[in-house]
């Protein structure tokens, strides 16, 4: 199977030890997405800030910097608690900081699977699997944080499962 890890995550209570976990450097795409948040939010308010005569000068970065510790730490966070696992019948996706998700796509609901690379993505080395489903818009999930070659393997391997699947299921 084409992720990270697989095993259970020290003190991780929520994820079922045979989930696959993924690549640790998706902590970097994540940290780096906190970054330019931080660095657009700083340079809006540092130009709000010359119409606005009662804010500090220090205001725009202190807020800026505090943005961007909360996406950093979140970024950890997250990584921590993202798992996904192919089974029989579906995959199984457990994932979430504050909000816990877990989700279940049956093989059968698959339309397509698609493999693709952000440009910082590219620059980490790694990849995601987006997996459309049917159902209305916006009904599909993705699984980030797979080097290349494990992006290609999971695309692949949900593709012929759904194959199978949609051939076992029609009428």
């Amino acid at each position: 199977m084409g992720g990270y890890e697989t095993g259970s995550a020290p003190n991780v209570r929520d994820c079922s030890p045979q989930m696959t976990r993924l690549h640790p450097r998706v902590r970097l795409v994540w940290a780096a997405r906190s970054v330019v948040s931080a660095a657009i939010l700083g340079g809006v308010l540092a130009i709000g800030a010359r119409f606005v005569p009662f804010v500090p000068p220090w205001g725009p970065p202190v807020l800026a910097g505090v943005v961007l510790l909360v996406g950093v730490v979140h970024a950890v966070l997250r990584y921590r608690f993202w798992r996904y696992e192919v089974r029989d019948d579906a995959i199984y996706l457990e994932r979430g900081v504050l909000t816990r998700v877990r989700t279940v796509v049956p093989f059968v609901r698959i339309q397509h699977v698609d493999s693709s690379r952000g440009p910082v993505e590219r620059a980490v080395g790694l990849g995601r699997v987006v997996v459309y489903t049917a159902g209305s818009r916006g009904a599909d999930v993705t699984v980030p944080g797979l080097t290349p070659s494990s992006a290609d393997d999971l695309r692949e391997r949900l593709k012929r499962l759904a194959i199978r699947a949609e051939g076992d299921d029609a009428v």
